[in-house]
C-alpha cells in the first residue's frame, strides 16, 4: 500500500534518481554561462545509500524508479549499482535515462543488470546541428547505440527530444517519422527554463505548434495510457512500429497527475522539477539515523509538494538548480 500521499490526494510512487552531475556533453540548455563548478566526490551520494533510500521508499509505496545524471553511465560501477538496484524487491520498473554515447558498446551489460527499457536524448539527427546543440560531435556514437538497443531487446525504447525553436523545430517532421520506421517511442518535449543555460528561446514552441508541423506525416491516432506511463501523450501515425509522445510541462502542465519524487545527486530530496525547494537527505544518513527517519522526510516531502508550478504566472521565481544535478 503506497502511503505516500500528498495533500491534494496524489499518490506519489515514482523516485527519479540523479547519480552524477558529470556528463559526457555540454548541451546550450543544461550548460551555465559561467564556468561549471563540479560536485566534489565526497558530496555526491554513495551507491549503498542511493540503495538504501530506495529500499526504504519501497516501504513506503515507491515502485518505480528511473536512474539519470547527468550522464549516468560516466559512473563507474554503474552496472554492478543498476544489478543490486533491480533486485530490489517491491520495484515494478526500473528503467534508464541517457545521452547514448557510451550505449554502443555497453546495451548489453544493461540488459544483464536487469535494465529492460530506456530513454535517450536526442535534440537532433544532424551531425553539425547536434555539435551546436550538445558541444560534442557525438551523433554517430548515439546512432549507434540506439540500433545496438534495438538489436539487444530494450523496449521501449523511448527518444527524448527537447524542442528548441531556432535550432532543432527543421527536424521535427524527421523525429516523427523515425517512429513509422523503427520501433522508437519518439516523444517531444517542451523546453523548460531551468538554472543558467546558453540557450535563451526568442518563442517557445509548445505542443499545439508541435503537432501542427508534424502532421504532414499523417493523421496522429491516440494510444491508451499503461499502467507505468508518465506525463506524455501518447499517439501514433497507421502502421508505424513505434509511438509518438507529447510532454508539455508548460503549455498544457500535468501536476495535478505528478507521482514523482527526486532524488538529486548531492542526496537532496525534491517534490518538484519546477521548485528549488528541497530536503537534506544526505546529512541524515551521513549522521547515522534510522530507517524511520528516511520514511519520516519522505512523508514529510510529500506532504508539502506543491499544488503546481507556477512558472508561466507572474509571481513565478526562476529556478536556480542546474538539470544536471537534478536529473529532469
Amino acid at each position: 500500500m503506497n502511503i505516500l500521499m500528498d495533500s491534494y490526494n496524489r499518490s506519489l510512487s515514482y523516485l527519479r534518481i540523479s547519480i552524477t552531475d558529470r556528463c559526457n556533453l555540454r548541451c546550450k540548455y543544461c550548460t551555465p554561462l559561467t564556468p561549471i563548478t563540479m560536485l566534489a566526490h565526497e558530496e555526491i551520494l554513495r551507491y549503498e545509500e542511493i540503495l538504501r533510500i530506495v529500499r526504504v521508499g519501497v516501504q513506503n509505496g515507491i515502485s518505480k524508479v528511473r536512474i539519470t545524471g547527468g550522464e549516468p553511465l560516466v559512473r563507474l560501477g554503474v552496472y554492478d549499482f543498476l544489478q543490486q538496484l533491480t533486485a530490489i524487491k517491491g520495484l515494478k520498473d526500473v528503467s534508464l535515462t541517457t545521452n547514448g554515447v557510451l550505449l554502443k558498446n555497453n546495451t548489453a551489460r544493461l540488459r544483464a543488470a536487469g535494465i529492460k527499457r530506456i530513454n535517450v536524448s536526442l535534440d537532433s539527427m544532424e551531425s553539425d546541428n547536434f555539435k551546436t546543440i550538445t558541444g560534442r560531435d557525438y551523433y554517430h556514437k548515439v546512432w549507434q547505440g540506439l540500433e545496438s538497443a534495438i538489436k539487444d531487446g530494450f523496449d521501449p525504447i523511448k527518444i527524448n527530444v527537447v524542442v528548441l525553436n531556432g535550432l532543432n523545430e527543421r527536424e521535427l517532421t524527421d523525429f516523427a517519422g523515425l517512429s513509422i520506421q523503427y520501433p522508437f517511442h519518439v516523444r517531444f518535449i517542451e523546453y523548460m527554463p531551468i538554472g543558467q543555460s546558453n540557450f535563451k528561446p526568442t518563442q517557445q514552441l509548445f505542443t499545439p505548434e508541435i503537432k501542427k508541423i508534424i502532421s504532414s506525416l499523417g493523421e496522429l491516432i491516440p494510444v491508451d495510457r499503461g499502467e507505468n506511463d508518465g506525463p506524455a501523450e501518447r499517439y501514433k501515425f497507421k502502421n508505424a512500429r513505434g509511438e509518438i509522445g507529447f510532454i508539455s510541462p508548460i503549455s498544457h502542465h500535468f501536476c495535478s497527475q505528478c507521482s514523482r519524487l527526486r532524488l538529486t545527486a548531492n542526496g537532496m530530496l525534491r517534490s518538484c522539477l519546477l521548485s528549488d525547494h528541497q530536503v537534506d537527505l544526505r546529512t541524515h544518513l551521513r549522521s547515522g539515523c534510522s530507517d524511520e527517519k528516511i520514511s519520516e522526510i519522505l512523508l514529510d516531502t510529500v506532504k508539502n509538494k506543491q499544488q503546481k508550478h507556477t512558472i508561466r504566472e507572474s509571481n513565478h521565481f526562476k529556478i536556480s538548480s542546474q538539470m544536471s544535478a537534478i536529473g529532469g
